[in-house]
């Protein structure tokens, strides 16, 4: 079975070291790392090197639902691209480039099999268009 691979992109008014930090930072990470405001990420880890781990908590507000993201690190180019592992042998690679404009985020990720392409494309989505929003404030 062919893994279908899903793009999402934006572009951050902000130079290309505050986005990297942004999105490298755990501390940032919990700021920005959910689709909607019903929901909330109070925890993140990021071990920033090639095998080192990456978590992050996910949880509606509510109390009523919650998971952990979790991933290693497969390749790190700084301030270029950060290529993630998941547990079950997808991969997310995420590319910063910089622009006239600021900063072009771009992320390719192996679709799950659970979700629709629209729903999984929708909800990461939302997560970086809160991820421009957190950093351009």
């Amino acid at each position: 079975m062919t893994i279908q691979q899903i793009t999402i992109a934006t572009t951050i008014a902000a130079p290309i070291e505050r986005v990297w930090e942004a999105y490298t930072t755990p501390a940032d990470i919990t700021q920005w790392n959910f689709a909607s405001d019903d929901w909330c990420c109070p925890s993140a880890e990021a071990d920033l090197r090639v095998g080192g781990r990456y978590k992050a908590r996910m949880e509606a507000k509510d109390g009523s639902f919650g998971f952990d993201f979790e991933a290693v690190y497969d390749e790190i180019e700084p301030y270029k691209a950060i290529t993630l592992a998941m547990g079950d042998r997808r991969k997310a690679r995420t590319i910063f480039d910089a622009t006239e404009n600021g900063t072009k985020v771009t992320t390719m990720f192996d679709a799950e099999t659970q979700n629709s392409i629209e729903m999984q494309r929708d909800g990461w989505q939302a997560i970086l268009n809160n991820f421009r929003s957190y950093v351009e404030k």
